[in-house]
């Protein structure tokens, strides 16, 4: 039997990361390079495919970038074009066949499409599409694209497109590789980072900077909401497929937890807005301490944030280990218990007598946090307070993120002292919703919360869920 561990213990870490080149010889190994950058948005399964103009070359499989591919594989995928994907499934079932990047040929032509983001109306869609004939070969709710494109009635692939999103709802950023076209979409509303970029005179595209970084690449702009960029040999043009000019949704988490702390997002360093909320959260909840303790990596730049605004120092009283996969073998109920042990150790010296302040990004379930206490007070902290760097959640996401169902979420059960008191903290503060968006440069309008408000911004399907394409007989 086996359990994943995840980053926090409570929840999945992960959920996509794309990228892309056009026009380097090496385009292979620089798309490797990319997701290499992007492991952390997604570590259940990777692929690369690439085109040298004629012939098209696809390698995908379950696993991690450096354990799926190698230098014999890599010069195996020929080509001077590549679109690649590491994913974690919000729609459809971890197997190898919702790998990405899709591939299609038809008699439009071939394609490739890797996704990052959730499609709110795509049991509906696929109910009609399966109505109509169309046989789908995964349960990803990317495949929905491909057939909606493929049934358009238009001969030009960029019509294709534009037709198939003005059907589409919910979030997504896309990278679509043609046989001699790179191509990126970004959804009208914005939810999920993308980003262009360039590699001399190669055009680029990946969901975060971090991944230009990496290849040396520079960061020309974000693709932009509702925005549409084709990169071939003429060069870059845009066009804009959805008129919407003021109206954003940014995953605001993406700031909290999700994106790496050296990348650029909606126009802002990450660690700069995590240490802007830890400060935030250490001037609306205030605390006397001997230490700031963060809960590496994800909590690490907003304790040092709450160090900085409460003049308590920052102690490494937690240690993780980097070499723990996203599973982890826990065949009896003894060794289940250890497993948040597994990825972090705690400083038995450095808290033993301590009046201690946990600093973690976020609380899901409060599974983990509450064992994590525990074992602060085993090792003899003299008290244990938690703050937490954003709200409480209390609604499930539908657009990208796998948060638990709401009754699974300890916010959405729970008031503040209900959940101190399971916990088994001395006390507790979450960032305020106002101080998280007083947090970054954007105006509040721009960011989507509804995981801390319920306040939706785009209408959910009630048959919305991560594997609503499986568990439903299309009939």
């Amino acid at each position: 039997m086996q359990k994943k561990i995840y980053e926090d213990g409570e929840r999945l870490k992960e959920f996509c990361g794309l990228f892309g080149i056009y026009g380097n010889p090496e385009a292979s190994s620089i798309a490797y390079l990319g997701l290499y950058a992007l492991q952390h948005r997604g570590e259940e399964s990777c692929g690369i495919v690439s085109s040298d103009g004629q012939e098209v070359y696809m390698h995908r499989a379950m696993g991690q970038v450096c354990d799926v591919f190698d230098e014999e594989r890599l010069r195996s995928l020929k080509g001077h074009l590549a679109i690649g994907h590491v994913r974690y499934s919000t729609t459809g079932s971890s197997s190898v066949k919702n790998a990405q990047p899709l591939f299609v040929d038809h008699l439009g032509g071939y394609f490739a499409i890797g996704h990052n983001g959730n499609l709110i109306n795509s049991f509906s869609l696929k109910k009609e599409l399966e109505a109509k004939g169309s046989i789908f070969q995964t349960s990803c709710d990317s495949e929905i694209i491909i057939h909606l494109m493929a049934r358009s009635k238009s001969k030009d692939m960029l019509e294709k497109l534009v037709s198939a999103l003005k059907r589409i709802k919910g979030a997504y950023s896309l990278v679509i590789m043609t046989e001699d076209k790179l191509i990126g979409v970004r959804d009208p509303l914005g939810f999920r980072p993308l980003c262009l970029g360039k590699l001399k005179d190669n055009w680029c595209l990946a969901s975060e900077t971090c991944a230009f970084d990496l290849i040396e690449a520079k960061l020309v702009r974000e693709i932009e909401p509702g925005e549409i960029v084709i990169i071939d040999k003429k060069g870059i043009k845009s066009i804009k497929f959805d008129a919407q000019k003021d109206l954003r949704a940014h995953c605001i988490f993406e700031h909290v937890y999700f994106s790496r702390p050296d990348s650029i997002v909606f126009g802002e360093t990450v660690h700069l807005v995590r240490q802007k909320l830890g400060e935030t959260l250490a001037k609306e909840h205030p605390v006397k301490a001997d230490f700031i303790i963060p809960i590496p990596d994800s909590g690490t730049s907003a304790a040092l944030g709450f160090s900085h605004a409460s003049k308590i120092p920052l102690e490494l009283g937690v240690i993780r280990n980097h070499y723990v996969g996203r599973t982890f073998i826990q065949p009896h109920q003894h060794i289940r218990d250890l497993g948040v042990r597994v990825k972090f150790n705690i400083l038995k010296e450095v808290v033993r007598g301590k009046r201690v302040v946990i600093v973690d990004d976020s609380i899901v379930r409060g599974t983990t946090s509450r064992i994590r206490v525990k074992n602060f007070r085993l090792a003899g902290a003299k008290e244990v307070h938690m703050r937490v760097a954003c709200p409480p959640h209390k609604f499930p996401c539908f657009y990208g993120i796998d948060f638990p169902r709401p009754e699974e979420l300890i916010a959405n059960k729970y008031n503040i002292k209900e959940i101190a008191k399971f916990l088994d903290v001395d006390s507790i503060g979450y960032l305020s919703l106002k101080g998280m968006l007083n947090s970054v440069k954007l105006a509040k309008k721009n960011y989507c919360t509804a995981c801390w408000n319920g306040d939706y911004p785009l209408p959910v399907d009630k048959n919305t869920g991560k594997n609503i394409l499986e568990e439903r007989c299309i009939l």
